[in-house]
């Protein structure tokens, strides 16, 4: 049984690269990192602002990394999951296709293989020959950009999202709790700025992005979201606790 090629095309299936990237863990650990320095810096600086008590700030600093550190976890693990069921289905989908409608699949190929440049006589060859040699590997590379021996795993994400949220959340937390009382908020606020600039520049590399553009949206957003909590703080200030 044969189909149209418009009718092989009809089928919903993405024809362009999936953006599944080797550096997907590189990046989640990065964006991790940058949650992790934010939020414990504004939970640390909302709770200086109202009390002066090491004991509270390391107590809020530390539940907070906790609850923070599993939340990105549980967000990575059910995000990749998700991500990694739908490349299953379509992989599943291309051996069924593969199977009922042979001859359709490989004018399908073909047709791709023209798209990217290749004469009608070349892009047969070459279809042919892939075809023939692992006919299931040749589509799912040029029509899902999926490699089903490396499927994104979503406990390395997970692990990946976790460790790294507590490694930036640890910056705030040591640079509250370590200098002089009157020292604690210029010094935490200075090493969170830092911090943020470099998981920026860091991005930034991992994307190809620019790095001033990607370093300013981390800081001034780090910067905003402490100023407001510490101000939050303030008004909320406990004396003697």
């Amino acid at each position: 049984m044969s189909i149209s090629t418009q009718e092989a095309f009809s089928i919903g299936e993405p024809h362009a690269k999936s953006t599944v990237s080797k550096l997907n863990w590189l990046r989640a650990s990065v964006l991790g990192a940058n949650d992790g320095i934010v939020s414990i810096a504004g939970l640390v600086l909302g709770v200086a602002g109202a009390t002066s008590s090491p004991q509270v700030i390391i107590t809020a600093g530390v539940a907070g990394i906790i609850a923070g550190a599993i939340s990105m976890a549980a967000g990575e693990y059910v995000s990749v999951s998700s991500s990694r069921d739908t490349e299953k289905a379509l992989l599943k989908r291309e051996r069924e296709e593969l199977k009922k409608f042979p001859e359709a699949e490989l004018e399908e190929l073909i047709y791709l293989y023209e798209r990217k440049g290749l004469s009608r006589k070349t892009a047969t060859v070459v279809a042919k020959e892939l075809t023939k040699k692992d006919a299931f590997a040749a589509h799912v590379d040029i029509e899902l950009g999926i490699d089903p021996d490396n499927l994104t795993n979503p406990w390395h994400a997970a692990i990946a999202s976790a460790f790294s949220f507590l490694a930036g959340a640890l910056i705030p937390l040591v640079a509250i709790i370590l200098p002089p009382q009157d020292l604690r908020v210029p010094v935490a606020f200075i090493s969170v700025v830092i911090a943020l600039a470099a998981t920026g520049v860091i991005s930034a590399k991992i994307g190809g992005a620019s790095s001033l553009r990607a370093t300013a949206r981390v800081v001034v957003g780090g910067v905003f979201a402490m100023i407001v909590t510490y101000t939050i703080g303030r008004l909320f200030n406990v004396v003697g606790i």
